[in-house]
C-alpha cells in the first residue's frame, strides 16, 4: 500500500470555474455547495461560476477555496478509501487540511474561514497593507535585510516560503515598494508588489487573532489524524494544539517549503485536492523524488485513482 499525504492550496488558487466539473457531474458536490450556499447565505454558484467581483475578496475567497478542495478530497474519499500519512495546507489550505483530517466539518470550517477572511480584512482597513512576491534570492539574505528595514522602521516581514529562490513579503505597501530596488541590487530577478489590500502571516494582523479563537474553541474537534502546521512545520492532532497553531498561524510566515522537505521522504507521494496545480508546482522543485498528483476535475481523479490501482 503507498503511503500518501494529503496536500491543499490556499489564497491565490481560485479562478472563475473552479468546481463546475465537479458541480456538474457529482451529487457530493451540488449537496456541499447547497449546503454552503444555505449555512453562509452566500450562492456559491454565482461565486464559483460566474464572474463576479467577490471572488477576489478575502471573506469570499476563503471560503471558496476550501469548499473546493473540500469537494474533491470527499469525492475522492468516496471512490478510494486511502487514509492519509498526514494532511497539509498551504495557508488558507491548513483549513481545509483541518477537515481533511476530522478536525471540523467542512460547513463550520467554510464559516470559520469566511470570518477569518472579515477578521483579516478588518485587521488591515486603512493600513495600506501588502504583499510583494521576491524571485531569486535566498531566505538569507531576504531575512537579513527585513531586519535592517524593520529597524529603519519599516514594516516588512517574510510571510510565506514557497520554495527556495520564491518567497512572499507582507507589510505596509508603500514600505514594500520602498524596497524593490534594494532587492533587485541585492539580487532579486523579480520584485513585484501584488495588488493585495490584506497582509498575510504578518504583525499587522494581531487584531484578527483574538477574534478568531472562540471560533476555534467552538468548531475544532478534541483529536484528529495528523496536520502539518504551518508554523512549525511539524505535526499536531489535539485541540489545543491546534488552537495556538492556528492563530500563531495568522500572524506567522508559511513554512510550507519547510514543511514538504521535512515528510516528504515518510510518503511515497502527494495528492493535491482543489483547484489548479499550485502545489503540485512548488513540489516539483522542493521534493524532485516524490511524486505530486493533483485532484481538480473528474478527468484528474480518474487519473489519479488509475495511479493507484497500479
Amino acid at each position: 500500500m503507498k503511503k500518501i499525504a494529503f496536500i491543499f492550496p490556499g489564497q491565490g488558487s481560485q479562478s472563475i470555474g473552479m468546481g463546475k466539473d465537479f458541480f456538474e457531474n457529482s451529487e457530493i458536490a451540488k449537496e456541499m455547495i447547497s449546503k454552503a450556499s444555505e449555512r453562509l447565505g452566500i450562492n456559491f454558484e454565482e461565486l464559483l461560476f460566474e464572474e463576479n467581483d467577490n471572488i477576489g475578496k478575502t471573506e469570499f475567497t476563503q471560503p471558496a477555496i476550501l469548499l473546493v478542495s473540500s469537494i474533491a478530497n470527499a469525492i475522492f474519499k468516496e471512490k478510494c478509501n486511502v487514509q492519509p500519512e498526514f494532511v497539509l495546507g498551504h495557508s488558507l489550505g491548513e483549513f481545509s487540511a483541518l477537515v481533511a483530517a476530522g478536525a471540523i466539518d467542512y460547513l463550520d470550517a467554510i464559516e470559520l474561514v469566511h470570518r477569518r477572511g472579515l477578521f483579516m480584512t478588518e485587521a488591515c482597513s486603512g493600513a495600506g497593507a501588502g504583499m510583494m512576491a521576491l524571485v531569486g534570492l535566498d531566505d538569507v539574505t531576504v531575512e537579513s535585510i527585513c531586519i535592517e528595514q524593520q529597524d529603519a522602521g519599516k514594516k516588512v516581514w517574510p510571510a510565506n516560503y514557497n520554495m527556495d529562490g520564491q518567497l512572499v513579503l507582507a507589510g505596509l505597501k508603500a514600505d514594500l515598494e520602498s524596497l524593490v530596488d534594494t532587492f533587485k541590487e541585492a539580487g532579486a530577478k523579480r520584485a513585484i508588489v501584488l495588488d493585495m489590500s490584506v497582509a498575510s502571516h504578518c504583525e499587522l494582523l494581531t487584531s484578527a487573532v483574538e477574534n478568531l479563537r472562540p471560533y476555534l474553541d467552538e468548531y475544532l474537534k478534541d483529536e484528529f489524524s495528523p496536520i502539518i502546521s504551518n508554523v512549525t512545520a511539524e505535526a499536531y492532532s489535539t485541540k489545543d494544539e491546534a488552537i495556538e497553531l492556528l492563530s500563531k498561524q495568522l500572524t506567522s510566515p508559511v513554512k510550507y517549503k519547510q514543511s514538504v522537505a521535512a515528510n516528504a521522504d515518510s510518503v511515497d507521494m502527494f495528492i493535491e485536492f482543489g483547484n489548479g496545480i499550485v502545489l503540485k508546482g512548488l513540489n516539483r522543485k522542493i521534493c524532485k523524488g516524490t511524486p505530486t498528483l493533483n485532484v481538480s476535475d473528474s478527468v484528474s481523479l480518474e487519473k489519479v485513482l488509475g495511479e493507484l490501482n497500479d
